[in-house]
């Protein structure tokens, strides 16, 4: 249960039961887009290592467009927070508005990329026509889910930012269990339904993502925040609020996209470098770097929500007008952040063989497998504190400095990636360790910037 506060009162304390009392809500809802792609992949593995392999491409490709609310998510959590810790309600409804109004646009605009852009794109980068025929396919069905996906989103900010958090549980589990009975039914056939097979997935996240959507507003309706907030009253165009979520948000989705686009290419060229890395077997490389983001995924549960509540409350903090006290509350997130990670690290490696036999693929597919996992809960470790102190700079509200972060570290990763595999072709262990470079960099600018104290001059 969250704090107790007075009804007019959103203001944030730093304790160790506030920040558990946002975080673990919070990683209840990032069990969403895991369990999402966990069932995905888990009956897409029934298919065969070549579609596992796919699904990898088509998944980090939708996380390039989904970003965009990932980023308008975070600049309005950020500013709902500040006008919380500042006491003004009547603000949060009118930033809320105008969020939903630009979501609605941007998803839009990526289903149009989507089907006139990315084809060339495949088209041009990948080897095997097979898969690039196949993830068109895949993702031409999949976008049409981003407007439910992004209002989704808009929906959690709103919850996180007001310290509603605990709610986000409920929207979790109807949407993971519509996900998860949609995949099961729609890939096999069953229950009635066509059996659409690979694509099959992409129609069960459209119908999972519509569904949660829907919870998430029926609640915020059924528990009158909309009326206390005033979120529906405020839907004409606002030039100056607008200007404003996008000033704060368009720096994160460049960060974001950046990062993800970043990704695609690296999971190209181990689509590039198959028949190197594992000769007998050229789609065994994608498929073992699909079930690594898997691994990553499933840390970034628990990671990211407490980076989400660490935007939160140091936006709230600062608010207050209490920024003496943003590094003591962002070692405290980073603490609990990097404990919850190490029990992960040692069940994973503990565990290595049977984590990896869940997929339903060969003996030969796990013992190929262990060796990149263990490389990749190292990253684990590192992006667990990495994470909380780049949401801390997200917090202070100067994005653009998280733009340069990112922009920074991406073009380290770049160059060790394409010196491992496009040079050296050196195998999956040594590329999967660019993550351990690239949360390194992260933490290193993200922690002087906090400690140099500049953000404290910055006004949202």
């Amino acid at each position: 249960m969250e704090t107790a506060l007075p009804k007019n009162n959103l203001r944030l304390d730093i304790t160790n039961k506030q920040i558990l009392s946002i975080s673990l809500p919070i990683s209840l809802s990032l069990l969403v887009p895991f369990l999402n792609f966990t069932a995905n992949n888990y009956f897409i593995s029934g298919l065969g290592e070549g579609f596992l392999g796919t699904a990898g491409i088509t998944g980090v490709y939708f996380l390039v467009v989904a970003v965009v609310g990932n980023g308008l998510n975070n600049a309005l959590q950020s500013l709902i927070a500040r006008r919380a810790g500042e006491n003004r309600v009547d603000e949060i409804g009118k930033l809320f508005s105008q969020g939903v109004r630009i979501a609605l646009i941007m998803a839009a605009t990526g289903i149009l990329l989507t089907y006139f852009i990315t084809p060339f794109i495949f088209d041009s980068a990948l080897q095997s026509k097979n898969v690039d025929a196949s993830a068109i396919q895949f993702l031409q069905i999949r976008v049409w889910g981003l407007p439910f996906l992004y209002l989704f989103q808009m929906g959690n900010a709103f919850l996180v930012g007001t310290n509603n958090s605990r709610f986000l549980i409920i929207g979790t589990f109807v949407e993971a269990g519509a996900n998860i009975f949609f995949d099961y039914s729609l890939i096999n056939g069953y229950y009635g339904m066509p059996k659409l097979g690979f694509n099959g997935a992409a129609y069960a996240s459209i119908l999972a993502e519509f569904i949660g959507m829907v919870t998430v507003y029926g609640l915020i309706v059924l528990l009158k925040l909309h009326r206390r907030f005033q979120l529906f009253y405020h839907l004409r165009y606002n030039k100056q609020l607008s200007n404003l979520i996008l000033n704060i948000a368009a720096p994160l989705i460049g960060q974001f996209s950046i990062s993800l686009i970043t990704w695609l290419l690296f999971y190209i060229l181990i689509e590039r470098n198959g028949k190197i890395i594992f000769p007998a077997q050229p789609e065994r490389a994608l498929a073992i770097s699909n079930v690594m983001r898997n691994i990553f995924s499933l840390t970034g549960v628990f990671v990211w929500a407490f980076a989400s509540t660490t935007n939160a409350m140091v936006s709230n903090i600062i608010g207050q007008g209490r920024k003496n006290e943003v590094m003591n509350l962002i070692k405290r997130i980073m603490f609990l952040s990097l404990s919850a990670t190490t029990v992960m690290f040692l069940l994973f490696n503990l565990f290595a063989g049977e984590l990896l036999s869940f997929f339903q693929l060969s003996s030969e597919f796990v013992k190929a497998a262990v060796p990149a996992l263990r490389i990749v809960t190292v990253g684990m470790m590192f992006m667990s504190f990495s994470v909380v102190w780049l949401n801390a700079v997200t917090g202070t509200g100067n994005t653009r400095v998280n733009l340069l972060i990112e922009a920074v570290t991406i073009t380290v990763y770049i160059i060790y990636v394409y010196l491992i595999l496009e040079v050296l072709h050196l195998d999956l262990v040594w590329a999967w360790a660019s993550e351990i470079i690239y949360w390194i960099c992260i933490f290193t600018m993200s922690f002087l910037y906090m400690q140099s104290g500049k953000w404290k001059s910055k006004i949202i």
